[in-house]
């Protein structure tokens, strides 16, 4: 039965950048082996799925090409987009809930996930690490800048190695408007870097929040396509604020 998704490259407002994740808006879910074939097939961080229920609110299962996940930020947003900038959606994690904003903006309710200290990896082999954390899914290490965190050239197997979901990598903003950079690498997932992982910011939020004294934050994730996530600590959850912009559609066949 043919399948039509939409491409949106999320956390930017322009086409080419940012995370771009597949959405799929389907009567109920396909076998969970034909969604992770088509996740497979799309090769993007995140295919989404999406099944509308009876009270108005929406299902959403998120698939990277290789396995399913149970928190995807650029995905859901990317998912908000699709339906006109608002949406309550039944997941793994929770009711998530979306709201539109000023100029395209959209603002996200995600569960924050604080970190507890841990002694840092030697296996991965980084210099200027000065904190390390875990969280519920991830690691954290900060490196001692900015312009480190931009050059870093991981080892991928490594970070596999670490059998956490992703590593986050961050260090404090390096421009007037940004409070901190990340890269964010998953390769057991599938993903040797994410271009921008909504996710981690809920990691993210709750380190900078206490680094810095305030909870209005914004990100900038320095992969190569690159993109602005803004968050705000509020209790235990995050809200977390990206734009997004349609770039394709896609028709599967079979």
């Amino acid at each position: 039965m043919p399948l039509d998704l939409t491409v949106v490259d999320a956390f930017t407002d322009k086409p080419f950048a940012g995370n771009p994740a597949a959405v799929a808006l389907v009567d109920r879910f396909p076998d969970d082996s034909r969604m992770q074939l088509i996740a497979r097939e799309m090769n993007l961080s995140e295919t989404a799925f999406v099944v509308p229920r009876s009270d108005g609110a929406h299902d959403l299962r998120w698939f990277t090409p290789t396995v399913e996940v149970d928190l995807c930020g650029h995905a859901t947003l990317a998912t908000a987009h699709v339906l006109g900038g608002a949406g309550r959606f039944m997941t793994k994690s929770g009711l998530l809930t979306c709201t539109p904003g000023e100029d395209g903006w959209i603002q996200m309710d995600f569960p924050a996930d604080p970190l507890t200290t841990t002694v840092a990896p030697t296996t991965l082999g980084m210099e200027g690490i000065r904190w390390c954390g875990r969280g519920r899914r991830d690691f954290l290490i900060e490196l001692s800048d900015a312009a480190t965190v931009r050059a870093l050239e991981p080892d991928q197997g490594a970070i596999a190695a670490l059998g956490v979901r992703c590593l986050i990598v961050t260090a404090g903003g390096d421009g007037p408007d940004v409070d901190c950079v990340s890269r964010v690498f998953a390769p057991g997932a599938g993903i040797a870097e994410d271009p921008v992982t909504g996710s981690a910011h809920c990691t993210l939020a709750s380190f900078w929040a206490g680094r810095l004294g305030r909870n209005d934050l914004v990100g900038e994730q320095a992969s190569p396509r690159g993109g602005i996530v803004r968050m705000k600590v509020a209790g235990d959850r995050v809200i977390l604020g990206g734009r997004a912009v349609t770039v394709s559609t896609v028709r599967m066949l079979v």
